[in-house]
Protein backbone atom coordinates (compact mmCIF):
# COMPACT_ATOMS: atom_id res chain seq x y z
CA UNK A 1 0.00 0.00 0.00
CA UNK A 2 2.71 2.20 -1.28
CA UNK A 3 1.80 6.10 -1.24
CA UNK A 4 3.89 8.07 -3.71
CA UNK A 5 4.43 11.94 -3.39
CA UNK A 6 4.69 13.00 -6.96
CA UNK A 7 6.01 16.47 -5.93
CA UNK A 8 9.01 15.11 -4.25
CA UNK A 9 9.06 12.10 -5.96
CA UNK A 10 9.51 9.63 -3.26
CA UNK A 11 7.32 6.57 -2.67
CA UNK A 12 7.17 6.23 1.04
CA UNK A 13 6.72 2.60 2.44
CA UNK A 14 5.53 0.71 5.84
CA UNK A 15 7.34 -1.89 6.95
CA UNK A 16 5.45 -2.80 10.49
CA UNK A 17 8.33 -4.41 13.56
CA UNK A 18 5.52 -6.84 14.99
CA UNK A 19 5.91 -9.58 17.81
CA UNK A 20 5.33 -10.39 21.42
CA UNK A 21 6.33 -8.09 24.41
CA UNK A 22 9.54 -7.17 25.02
CA UNK A 23 11.19 -8.96 22.31
CA UNK A 24 13.16 -6.67 21.20
CA UNK A 25 10.94 -4.39 18.65
CA UNK A 26 11.95 -1.23 19.85
CA UNK A 27 15.28 -2.34 20.57
CA UNK A 28 15.89 -2.95 16.92
CA UNK A 29 14.37 0.58 15.92
CA UNK A 30 16.49 2.27 18.23
CA UNK A 31 19.67 0.40 16.99
CA UNK A 32 18.29 1.36 13.52
CA UNK A 33 17.97 4.89 14.19
CA UNK A 34 21.20 5.21 16.28
CA UNK A 35 23.54 4.08 13.68
CA UNK A 36 21.81 5.47 10.37
CA UNK A 37 23.18 8.61 8.97
CA UNK A 38 21.59 11.71 10.27
CA UNK A 39 20.76 13.59 7.02
CA UNK A 40 18.95 10.15 6.07
CA UNK A 41 16.29 9.83 8.91
CA UNK A 42 13.61 11.63 10.74
CA UNK A 43 12.57 12.04 14.42
CA UNK A 44 12.17 9.00 16.08
CA UNK A 45 8.77 9.02 17.87
CA UNK A 46 8.01 6.79 20.62
CA UNK A 47 4.64 6.93 22.59
CA UNK A 48 4.80 4.98 26.25
CA UNK A 49 1.91 4.06 28.29
CA UNK A 50 1.86 4.69 32.05
CA UNK A 51 4.10 1.32 32.78
CA UNK A 52 7.24 3.27 31.00
CA UNK A 53 6.33 0.41 27.77
CA UNK A 54 5.80 1.41 24.08
CA UNK A 55 2.36 2.11 23.19
CA UNK A 56 2.21 3.04 19.49
CA UNK A 57 5.43 2.76 17.41
CA UNK A 58 8.47 4.37 16.57
CA UNK A 59 8.77 6.38 13.62
CA UNK A 60 11.48 6.43 11.35
CA UNK A 61 12.07 7.29 7.57
CA UNK A 62 15.27 5.64 5.73
CA UNK A 63 16.47 6.20 2.38
CA UNK A 64 17.52 3.13 0.25
CA UNK A 65 17.54 3.93 -3.18
CA UNK A 66 15.16 4.62 -6.35
CA UNK A 67 12.50 2.77 -8.59
CA UNK A 68 11.23 4.01 -11.80
CA UNK A 69 13.14 7.13 -10.90
CA UNK A 70 10.83 7.94 -7.36
CA UNK A 71 13.51 7.71 -3.89
CA UNK A 72 11.99 4.96 -1.92
CA UNK A 73 11.85 5.92 1.61
CA UNK A 74 10.95 3.31 4.77
CA UNK A 75 8.73 4.35 7.24
CA UNK A 76 9.54 2.06 9.89
CA UNK A 77 6.99 1.15 13.20
CA UNK A 78 6.24 -1.01 16.32
CA UNK A 79 3.15 -2.65 16.99
CA UNK A 80 2.66 -2.88 21.57
CA UNK A 81 3.63 -6.46 22.85
CA UNK A 82 0.76 -6.43 24.86
CA UNK A 83 -2.46 -8.08 23.25
CA UNK A 84 -4.20 -5.81 25.59
CA UNK A 85 -3.18 -3.10 22.78
CA UNK A 86 -4.78 -5.25 20.35
CA UNK A 87 -6.82 -2.06 18.77
CA UNK A 88 -3.48 -0.17 18.44
CA UNK A 89 -1.67 -3.19 16.19
CA UNK A 90 -4.64 -3.35 13.70
CA UNK A 91 -4.01 0.33 13.42
CA UNK A 92 -0.69 0.20 12.79
CA UNK A 93 -0.71 -2.33 10.47
CA UNK A 94 -2.84 -0.25 8.11
CA UNK A 95 -1.37 0.45 4.69
CA UNK A 96 1.65 -1.97 5.73
CA UNK A 97 3.89 -3.02 2.84
CA UNK A 98 6.50 -5.17 4.85
CA UNK A 99 6.14 -7.15 7.96
CA UNK A 100 9.04 -7.93 10.28
CA UNK A 101 8.28 -10.38 12.97
CA UNK A 102 10.66 -10.36 16.22
CA UNK A 103 10.37 -13.03 18.37
CA UNK A 104 12.07 -14.06 21.47
CA UNK A 105 14.35 -16.89 21.34
CA UNK A 106 14.06 -17.57 25.30
CA UNK A 107 11.78 -21.01 26.08
CA UNK A 108 9.32 -19.67 28.39
CA UNK A 109 8.21 -16.88 25.62
CA UNK A 110 7.15 -19.41 22.52
CA UNK A 111 3.81 -19.85 23.36
CA UNK A 112 3.46 -15.52 23.47
CA UNK A 113 5.07 -15.79 20.03
CA UNK A 114 3.23 -18.04 18.54
CA UNK A 115 0.23 -16.12 20.13
CA UNK A 116 1.90 -13.33 18.55
CA UNK A 117 2.25 -14.38 15.12
CA UNK A 118 -1.31 -15.65 14.63
CA UNK A 119 -2.93 -12.55 15.72
CA UNK A 120 -0.90 -10.82 13.00
CA UNK A 121 -2.35 -12.82 10.76
CA UNK A 122 -5.51 -12.49 11.93
CA UNK A 123 -5.41 -8.37 12.06
CA UNK A 124 -3.57 -8.69 8.53
CA UNK A 125 -6.91 -10.70 7.00
CA UNK A 126 -8.79 -7.48 8.66
CA UNK A 127 -7.08 -5.12 6.66
CA UNK A 128 -7.25 -7.48 3.15
CA UNK A 129 -3.60 -8.55 3.41
CA UNK A 130 -2.49 -12.34 3.33
CA UNK A 131 0.39 -13.15 5.22
CA UNK A 132 1.48 -15.86 2.63
CA UNK A 133 1.98 -12.93 -0.12
CA UNK A 134 2.89 -9.53 2.13
CA UNK A 135 6.84 -9.25 2.16
CA UNK A 136 7.45 -10.81 6.06
CA UNK A 137 10.96 -11.76 7.51
CA UNK A 138 11.63 -13.78 10.77
CA UNK A 139 14.02 -12.67 13.24
CA UNK A 140 15.26 -14.74 16.04
CA UNK A 141 16.29 -12.64 18.63
CA UNK A 142 18.01 -12.76 21.91
CA UNK A 143 19.91 -15.59 20.54
CA UNK A 144 22.34 -14.98 23.13
CA UNK A 145 20.56 -16.15 26.06
CA UNK A 146 21.11 -19.04 28.33
CA UNK A 147 17.21 -20.24 27.30
CA UNK A 148 17.60 -19.96 23.90
CA UNK A 149 15.19 -21.97 21.52
CA UNK A 150 17.42 -23.88 19.09
CA UNK A 151 16.75 -22.60 15.69
CA UNK A 152 15.37 -25.51 14.34
CA UNK A 153 12.62 -26.00 17.01
CA UNK A 154 11.61 -22.10 16.56
CA UNK A 155 11.15 -22.72 12.65
CA UNK A 156 9.60 -25.50 13.16
CA UNK A 157 7.27 -23.57 15.31
CA UNK A 158 7.06 -19.88 13.70
CA UNK A 159 8.31 -20.07 10.30
CA UNK A 160 5.25 -19.63 7.84
CA UNK A 161 6.36 -19.58 4.19
CA UNK A 162 9.59 -20.24 4.07
CA UNK A 163 10.70 -16.41 4.61
CA UNK A 164 13.82 -15.75 4.91
CA UNK A 165 15.31 -15.49 8.70
CA UNK A 166 17.83 -13.97 10.70
CA UNK A 167 19.34 -14.41 14.67
CA UNK A 168 19.72 -11.19 16.17
CA UNK A 169 21.17 -9.74 19.07
CA UNK A 170 19.35 -6.73 18.62
CA UNK A 171 21.25 -4.63 21.20
CA UNK A 172 24.33 -5.45 19.67
CA UNK A 173 22.79 -4.37 16.74
CA UNK A 174 23.72 -8.02 14.95
CA UNK A 175 21.59 -9.34 12.86
CA UNK A 176 19.36 -6.33 12.72
CA UNK A 177 20.16 -4.43 9.60
CA UNK A 178 20.14 -7.59 7.80
CA UNK A 179 16.38 -8.45 8.97
CA UNK A 180 15.94 -4.74 7.65
CA UNK A 181 17.43 -4.83 3.94
CA UNK A 182 15.56 -8.50 3.64
CA UNK A 183 12.56 -7.08 4.16
CA UNK A 184 13.09 -4.08 2.47
CA UNK A 185 14.35 -5.81 -0.87
CA UNK A 186 11.07 -7.77 -0.71
CA UNK A 187 9.49 -4.57 -0.83
CA UNK A 188 11.17 -2.82 -3.74
CA UNK A 189 11.15 -6.14 -6.15
CA UNK A 190 7.33 -5.79 -5.55
CA UNK A 191 7.14 -2.66 -6.09
CA UNK A 192 9.22 -3.08 -9.31
CA UNK A 193 6.52 -5.54 -10.69
CA UNK A 194 3.61 -2.86 -10.43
Amino acid sequence: MSFINYSTREINCKIVYYGPGLCGKTTNLQYIYEKTNPAAKGKLISLATETDRTLFFDFLPLDVGTVRGFKTRFHLYTVPGQVFYDASRKLILKGVDGVIFVADSQEPRMDANIESLENLEQNLLEHGFDLKVIPYVLQLNKRDLPTAVPVEEMLKSLRYKNEPYFEAIAPKGIGVFDTLKACAKQILIELSKK
